[in-house]
């Protein structure tokens, strides 16, 4: 097998990288030459004490690693495949108390409760009223003159909505929880100005709030979602700090995801008109699927190798990290048919952007795919004629791929 045109110290999760671009020509030559490729870091660079990190770029490959948590942990190094080089270890172990740093059997203990907030009828009960608030959304954004900044003007708000509802957050404290969440993942661009002990602090504020709703709860029962998720001590519950780091992970994996999903949406259409009018025509049931395909809103994810295996013509050694390109995974041409075209119309749609399968599968998915649904009929029915008006500016991240600013204009 020759050898991927990628330069030798290509790293796929330095910050100022994802900055500018997702490598989406780097990752192709590695599904042909190299789908298990060792990318070297200096040591620390990521905040682990080795050497670097296998880079899984093919779909098949990503699933697997997905749905073998006996072989690959979530748990060990935590899913986040790089942190600031100055983190101390503690800091990082910290972590394993959120979900997504969790493995089976006590990832299997606490999402069995949480998936509580998620099923089909919680889901169909903020239905109408996540709708209404999508129409708002758009009518304030169509109201405005001139060009605007479609993320701040309508991606971040449905998102940030939708999570509080679910959990009953009431509206005077939801600009905190977005303020919190937007610190916690922008430590890399130096245009915040946030370090990484702001964003320790801002998850700290977080998890507090989040704490105190529940000792609230477990001291007064309502009927609400927390009540569920804490106070129901014969069907299993959450402790205080289970409930607070399981809406720190809401607050990004719920409200920054998918807030980049809608951004990276819209921008896919704008970039693609005939998409645009087939979308304000004929409104698809595959919409939201192929934009979270296209949008890939996280980028990659790690786990580390719990024993010595085999992946993809590799030897993976135990303690090794290993890293999952969704992006790299959601443009396979062994499984999408011209996967560099955006196509509303997709399916089927076997992408990975919701996760790989397996345990950590995307315990939000069914509220994620309504909310692009309604915001993006909210805006097709508002704003038709919606166009571009600047480039959209990236965030500076080592995982998620993010945008910061994105001018648009009705006129």
């Amino acid at each position: 097998m020759p050898c991927p045109a990628v330069p030798d110290g290509f790293d796929f999760t330095d910050p100022d990288l994802l900055q500018h671009r997702v490598p989406l020509p780097e990752f192709a030559e590695l599904r042909r030459a190299e789908p298990v490729r060792w990318i070297p870091q200096t040591s620390n660079l990521a905040g682990f004490q080795d050497e670097g990190y296998w880079a899984v770029t093919r779909h098949a490959d990503v699933k697997y690693v997905s749905t073998h948590p006996e072989i690959f942990s979530s748990y060990l190094n935590t899913a986040i495949i790089r942190f600031n080089e100055h983190i101390e270890r503690d800091a990082i172990d910290a972590q394993r108390l959120i979900l997504l740093n969790m493995d089976p059997p006590e990832h299997t203990r606490v999402r069995q409760i949480v998936q509580r907030v998620f099923t089909p009828r919680a889901i169909r009960a903020l239905e109408d009223n996540l709708r209404s608030r999508a129409q708002a959304i758009a009518a304030s954004a169509r109201a405005r003159s001139g060009s605007f900044d479609f993320v701040t003007e309508v991606a971040c708000e449905l998102p940030l909505q939708a999570i509080a509802e679910l959990i009953g957050i009431p509206q005077d404290d939801r600009a905190k929880i977005f303020d919190w969440s937007n610190k916690m993942i922008s430590y890399d661009d130096p245009e915040y100005a946030i370090t990484e002990e702001i964003g320790a602090e801002s998850a700290t504020e977080l998890i507090a709030y989040a704490m105190n709703m529940a000792a609230d709860r477990k001291q007064c029962p309502a009927k609400d979602i927390v009540t569920t998720l804490v106070a129901a001590e014969d069907e299993g519950s959450l402790s205080s700090d289970e409930f607070g780091f399981f809406v720190l992970m809401l607050a990004v994996a719920g409200n920054e995801t998918t807030r980049n999903a809608i951004t990276h949406g819209m921008h896919a259409f704008l970039t693609h008109p005939e998409q645009w009018e087939l979308y304000k025509r004929e409104r698809p049931a595959t919409t939201a699927e192929e934009i979270v395909r296209w949008a890939a809103p996280v980028n990659s994810f790690q786990r580390t190798a719990t024993r010595d295996t085999e992946l993809g013509g590799q030897q993976i050694k135990r303690g090794d990290r290993v890293g999952l390109f969704y992006a790299s995974a959601n443009h396979d041409p062994e499984v999408f048919e011209n996967p560099d075209a955006f196509d509303i119309t997709r399916d089927p749609n076997p992408h990975l952007g919701f996760g790989g399968g397996g345990p950590h599968f995307c315990l939000g998915k069914s509220l994620a795919v309504l909310e692009i649904n309604l915001i993006f009929n909210a805006i097709a029915d508002a704003m038709p004629t919606l166009r571009p008006t600047g480039d959209p500016r990236r965030l500076r991240s080592a995982w998620i791929n993010g945008v910061k600013e994105l001018q648009v204009s009705t006129g």
